[in-house]
């Protein structure tokens, strides 16, 4: 059974934030990494809070598929 509508959007919204919130993570990473003296530890962070961002999309996005039976 798939969600409602209004449930639908409020996934689709909180999916685009953290979309964004996940290329702001990648674009923060790039730049340390290209820092002569850069900070190993904050980048190992950065990588971790957007591995986490990336398996909260992917569960709504597993929540937005209707279940099919199979």
């Amino acid at each position: 059974m798939g969600v409602d509508p209004e449930t639908f959007v409020a996934l689709h919204h909180k999916l685009d934030a953290l979309k964004k919130k996940h290329n702001d993570l990648d674009a923060q990473i790039e730049q340390l990494s290209q820092q002569p003296n850069r900070d190993d530890l904050a980048i190992h962070r950065l990588k971790r809070e957007k591995l986490s961002i990336k398996d909260q999309m992917a569960k709504i996005e597993a929540e937005m598929v209707p279940d099919i039976i199979a």
